[in-house]
């Protein structure tokens, strides 16, 4: 059974009042990621990022970007899936949001989605916004 049978990608918006370099910063840096995202980053010489929660690790690789506009994380041990932070500004209000896409098992969305939450009030204390 591969990633497409068992996994669920997902996308939530965040509203923050940052700019959208600031927010790339915090969202594409190990500096960044590691104020909100997760405890550290462990970046290697051929490139793998390992991501560090409560001790646990999951590496990624960086597998598309886009400087201030958006970044894709691929985790290495899944075919599919990945963790993307993407920047849309509005162009009416010039209100500043931030896309993150990810996976899970279906029946864990509810507790990704109040992780996430978790994670960008963090992001929100961080950048002021």
């Amino acid at each position: 059974m591969g990633l497409q049978d068992t996994m669920t990608k997902y996308e939530l918006e965040f509203i923050l009042k940052s700019s959208s370099k600031i927010l790339y910063n915090h969202i594409s840096s190990a500096s960044g990621l590691s104020e909100w995202f997760c405890d550290d980053i462990i970046i290697r010489k051929d490139g793998t990022h390992v991501f560090v929660w409560d001790g646990s690790e999951e590496e990624f690789v960086v597998d598309a970007k886009k400087r201030d506009e958006f970044i894709r994380f691929k985790r290495v041990d899944e075919d599919d899936s990945f963790i993307e932070f993407r920047i849309k500004i509005d162009p009416m209000t010039n209100s500043v949001a931030l896309i993150v896409s990810d996976f899970c098992d279906e029946d864990e969305l509810e507790e990704e989605e109040n992780l996430w939450e978790s994670q960008i009030n963090r992001l929100r204390q961080k950048i002021g916004g």
